[in-house]
């Protein structure tokens, strides 16, 4: 396969992945097509016309050919310059790797992070929050992320790719919306009275018993296991956590349990307030479930990934 065929390839399943529906996505397509064609042309030049196709601004080829053919891929949760330089480092003791793959972004992708996050508007909406308070809030904090990304170093690690000839693909919403579905799915297979019932169950996923084995795993931060479920909202996609002021409509919308990746302090001690439970599943643990479903397909055409940075590899096979 080409990087251009992997990216393609991640595409397509993370649209197939979205929590929104392909329906939703592809309006999102129309308008930002919209959006670009009403541009002066001054501004045209500026405009990221990948976005044309793929609505994940976090996702994208950061450096290198597309048409180059890929056989062997060093894979990381994050690809810094530490990254770069280990695959330059590798190929140099004859490893052969073509590509360097990395979850959260680099780059443009980092810096338009913020972007993606409007995926949630809908998510929530889903689960009772009004969607013109969802809009709200999310477009508050979308501007809270973009301030808070917009003066780093963004190109830091691509400048060292680029010098060393490393081609780098950055997946992230794409993955964690894969990771997304595989949970919705996994648990509406039981049914729950206690939040410790639902992280017994979440342990038989072998990505977090490797996590909890690096004491990293999923772990009760309001509530305890003993505490009544209610309504379950999982939240594993979507760019970056909401501000704590849209938990408040949680409660109102009558969910009992949430499952995320990981919240902030200020935000469990909302949730404790709101009587919300939450478990936080474990970072690196829960964004390898979508990277090893995504690399699970590509291990079917022949691709060779080794993993490294954080990235828990679990081979599951897929359905076919």
């Amino acid at each position: 396969m080409t990087i251009q065929e992997i990216y393609d390839l991640a595409l397509n399943m993370g649209i197939k992945a979205d929590p929104r529906g392909e329906a939703i996505v592809k309006k999102q397509l129309v308008r930002i097509k919209k959006e670009y064609e009403e541009l002066p042309d001054k501004k045209k030049k500026f405009f990221d016309k990948e976005a044309l196709k793929n609505p994940y601004s976090d996702s994208r080829i950061l450096t290198g050919d597309p048409k180059k053919q890929v056989r062997k891929v060093l894979a990381g949760i994050d690809a810094g310059s530490t990254e770069v330089l280990l695959m330059d480092r590798l190929n140099e003791r004859g490893d052969g790797f073509d590509l360097l793959i990395s979850h959260h972004p680099e780059g443009h992708a980092l810096a338009a992070l913020h972007e993606v996050m409007e995926l949630q508007i809908d998510m929530y909406a889903a689960h009772g929050v009004p969607v013109n308070v969802s809009h709200a809030l999310i477009s508050k904090r979308m501007k809270e992320v973009e301030l808070r990304f917009h003066p780093l170093n963004h190109t830091q690690a691509i400048d060292a790719a680029k010098l060393l000839g490393v081609p780098l693909l950055a997946i992230h919403t794409i993955w964690d919306n894969i990771g997304n579905q595989f949970m919705q799915e996994f648990l509406k297979k039981r049914e729950f009275d206690t939040v410790g019932e639902i992280l017994d169950y979440m342990l038989e996923i072998p990505e977090y018993q490797e996590s909890m084995r690096g004491r990293a795993g999923p772990i009760i931060v309001s509530g305890d296991k003993k505490s009544r479920v209610g309504k379950i909202a999982l939240f594993f996609t979507g760019g970056t956590n909401p501000n704590k002021e849209l938990y408040a409509e949680f409660a109102k919308a009558g969910i009992g349990t949430v499952i995320d990746m990981h919240m902030k302090d200020d935000a469990v001690s909302e949730m404790k307030k709101l009587h919300i439970n939450v478990i936080n599943a474990g970072h690196m643990a829960s964004d390898s479930i979508g990277a090893n479903i995504f690399f699970d397909a590509l291990e079917e055409k022949g691709i060779e990934i080794v993993a490294c940075s954080g990235l828990i590899r679990i081979k599951r096979g897929r359905k076919k």
